[in-house]
């Protein structure tokens, strides 16, 4: 394998690897082709990756898009999809895709779904294997979830490169998040170990909008669509009862994207939890004290929770999942008891309505917005393979499709950065007075 080379201002590098020289004419008619290595500089903003400060700057990512000439003949090439990790808007979209523009465009050999995740490689699990044609998927996109069956946990690369090669499989799409990321980056190397010619292809798939160098993950903007219509039945909740208080719990482990995009979006929310923002329950600044000053106010009041928020106000666990995330204590228990106890030794009468709508956010059919942006995504996945690109993520960023290294897109996880604009507008649209650590820097007064 080689990568493409290139000039770096960042520091950071954007080297797409290759599995050899692209010789073959593509099958493609009426296209416009992009260069092997053609590049676009692109300067990132806070929102679209975090960088180290060093790293700050322009950086050169190759283009995505059709090659005039191909490492593989596609005619001969067999590939296969795996879907892994949680459920997301848009999953099917990418995986019609996939089949359509591999079989009518590339006219390739075969396409095969793997299923119930990285588990249908090994052969101790007996989840057999969904030959993938256009009949097959031609109605994927109306479905939420994913067709193939998906599941968590690690299995080992060995495994599934002894499985790849049984299978005779030449390019292998997986679509996941973070976990599913580093799970291709370790399938990547075994199979460079072996000096195989197979192409892996990540499609960064998270609904909580995470993945690093990823300007917006599809499914997002469908979860955000679906969580404003639980804060808005929140908000009718909390406006029908004296001392309304509607709190709605939102995916969002590590990162607070869809609580804050929810919120700007729904106007009724006066206060909005996140990760990235460790606030405080107690005191005169205290979220306990400014809801009550919002009761006397206005007698109801909206709460948006990111599900991992708060953590620093509970003891972990030290357990993770089957993806290696560490286990979450229920922020929302917690909250809604001391919320209680609060007004209740202020004998104040409060009614609390609790909605948590993740599930039905997750698995619903992706919105338009979201299926344009999923078909955008395989058909990129599909070009790279053909050129012999691995070891890659097809990313879009300020609007632009291109590849980005696994090796960057694992490297940390995308956060709010709550010193920025975004959460200074996130801060302005529920009214709320910052109650984290970081209180009272979002409106500092110019220097002299």
């Amino acid at each position: 394998m080689t990568k493409s080379a290139g000039p770096k201002k960042s520091g950071l590098n954007t080297a797409i690897q290759t599995l050899g020289v692209a010789k073959i004419p593509t099958p493609l008619r009426y296209c416009r082709f992009v260069g092997q290595e053609e590049e676009l500089e692109l300067n990132l903003t806070e929102e679209e990756a975090d960088l180290l400060g060093a790293h700050r700057g322009a950086m050169r990512f190759e283009k995505a898009g059709p090659r005039g000439k191909l490492y593989f003949d596609s005619s001969k090439v067999k590939c296969a999809i795996v879907t892994c990790g949680g459920l997301c808007p848009g999953i099917n979209d990418v995986i019609r895709s996939i089949v359509m523009d591999a079989h009518h465009h590339y006219h390739v050999a075969s396409v095969i779904g793997i299923r119930y995740g990285l588990q249908g490689f090994i052969p101790k699990y007996g989840h057999d294997i969904m030959e993938l044609t256009p009949e097959k998927v031609s109605s994927f996109h109306v479905f939420g979830g994913t067709e193939l069956g998906s599941s968590r946990g690690p299995q080992a690369p060995d495994e599934i490169v002894d499985a790849l090669e049984r299978m005779n499989i030449n390019v292998l799409f997986m679509i996941g998040g973070d976990g599913t990321m580093k799970a291709a980056a370790n399938i990547v190397k075994e199979i460079r170990a072996r000096n195989s010619r197979i192409s892996v292809i990540g499609i960064p798939k998270t609904i909580d909008n995470d993945i690093n160098f990823v300007g917006k993950s599809f499914g997002f903007d469908t979860a955000v669509e679906k969580a404003t219509e639980a804060i808005a039945c929140a908000h009718v909740e909390a406006v029908g009862a004296y001392n309304g208080i509607g709190i709605v719990k939102l995916m969002g482990r590590e990162s607070g994207f869809i609580a804050a995009q929810a919120t700007l979006a729904l106007k009724e929310v006066n206060f909005v939890l996140v990760p990235e923002n460790h606030f405080t329950l107690d005191g005169p600044e205290g979220l306990l004290s400014q809801l009550e000053q919002r009761l006397k106010k206005r007698r109801h009041a909206v709460i948006v929770v990111a599900e991992g928020a708060g953590q620093h106000l509970c003891e972990a666990s030290g357990k993770t999942d089957a993806s290696g995330n560490p286990v979450l204590c229920d922020i929302c228990t917690i909250l809604i008891a001391r919320i209680k106890e609060y007004f209740k030794t202020r004998n104040l009468e409060a009614t609390i309505k609790f909605i948590d709508p993740s599930y039905i956010i997750r698995s619903v059919p992706a919105n338009a917005n979201d299926r344009v942006y999923s078909g955008f995504l395989g058909q990129n996945a599909v070009h790279a393979a053909m050129a012999g690109k691995t070891g890659m993520v097809v990313s879009r960023l300020q609007s632009r499709f291109v590849h980005v290294p696994l090796e960057l897109v694992t490297s940390k996880r995308k956060m709010l950065n709550i010193e920025s604009d975004y959460w200074r507008a996130v801060i302005e649209s529920t009214g709320q007075e910052d109650f984290g650590a970081h209180a009272g820097q979002y409106c500092k007064k110019d220097e002299p």
